[in-house]
């Protein structure tokens, strides 16, 4: 059975069919549009000149965004332009298939479960480390996402009251201390306590300043890029503590675009976790490792979802409906469009 997996971003549309052991055949892109029918049109669009190639039974949106339990609303998505719409069953009417949807990194997660760094684990957390802190737990093999369908907000996790602030409305959330934004941040406060700090960041144009920019640093050994570094490994240890008090995983996954530094930092940052977890020294805790996919991990875990969906016979939620794979078949107009309600 072959599906679709669609990582919906906010600049970018990325569908993919994926076959059943996570291989990407094929993909299609479009440019994100501002308004919320012409982001059903762009979706609908890339899926049916996939669908035109290949037989494709099921699809799976990923989302950064908040998404119902049932997984066929989006309430919110800041980058994008639905709000409590039902993406779903709007786009199963499109495409005469099932569609399912998924929060961005749950899906990340699904596909290193499945398939990457965290094969066979039965509970697993995915930490992705980016711009802020993306997160996804497996717990006996089924994705957590809480009881209204947006756990685990694990970047915004207050591991310092009264902290620095974040975009979220709170302060001191995990990912203002352990994220590339983190990172910036971190050596323009090392550079205001020290002026006079040898380093080569003293030459960037502070106000523009990016993680990326002290990646680049640290690796030609500057001192103030590599303390921002340490910084963050101490932080990425003290997290990973709280997840283990609370999930207890076999194994967490390190991704997101941070993690290609990970020689500056996991090490460390594994460390801090085993000596900050509770009982110390006295229990087992879970293995680190890093991400096996790229940015392939979001359309391969929405395809999989997909596909799951659709093996459990839960096929026919929505408008789409397991009939449809049937009858009018993705990539021919469906019955919403041409009107036949």
């Amino acid at each position: 059975m072959l599906t679709v997996g669609v990582d919906v971003g906010g600049t970018s549309v990325r569908a993919s069919v994926v076959d059943p052991n996570g291989g990407v055949l094929d993909t299609e892109r479009a440019a994100t549009p501002p308004t919320a029918h012409e982001l059903n049109e762009a979706i609908a669009t890339t899926v049916r000149a996939l669908c035109e190639r290949y037989p494709v039974a099921a699809v799976g949106l990923a989302v950064a965004g908040f998404v119902s339990e049932d997984r066929r609303v989006v309430r919110f998505a800041p980058h994008l332009a639905w709000r409590h719409v039902a993406v779903a069953d709007e786009l199963a009417a499109r495409l005469g298939v099932p569609v399912v949807l998924e929060h961005d990194a749950n899906a990340a997660g699904i596909a290193e479960q499945r398939f990457g760094a965290a094969t066979g684990a039965r509970t697993a957390t995915l930490v992705a480390i980016g711009t802020g802190i993306g997160a996804a737990t497996v717990l006996d093999g089924e994705v957590f996402r809480g009881a209204h369908g947006v756990a685990p907000e694990l970047g915004h996790l207050r591991v310092v009251p009264g902290g620095r602030p974040c975009s979220c409305g709170k302060r001191g959330c995990w990912e203002r201390y352990c994220s590339g934004t983190a990172l910036a941040r971190t050596a323009l406060e090392r550079l205001a306590a020290d002026p006079g700090a040898a380093t080569a960041l003293a030459e960037v144009d502070r106000t523009a300043l990016t993680g990326l920019d002290v990646a680049r640093a640290a690796e030609a050994g500057d001192p103030v890029a590599r303390w921002a570094f340490e910084d963050l490994a101490r932080w990425l240890g003290e997290g990973l503590a709280l997840v283990a008090d609370v999930y207890d995983p076999e194994v967490v996954v390190i991704g997101g675009g941070v993690s290609g530094s990970a020689h500056l930092f996991l090490d460390r940052a594994e460390q801090h976790y085993a000596d900050a977890v509770t009982g110390s020294g006295h229990r087992p805790v879970a293995r680190v490792a890093l991400a096996a996919f790229g940015a392939e991990a979001t359309v391969v875990g929405a395809a999989t979802l997909a596909r799951e969906h659709v093996a459990a016979g839960r096929g026919d939620a929505g408008r789409g409906g397991v009939a449809a794979v049937t009858g009018v078949g993705c990539g021919r107009r469906g019955a919403a469009e041409r009107g036949d309600r």
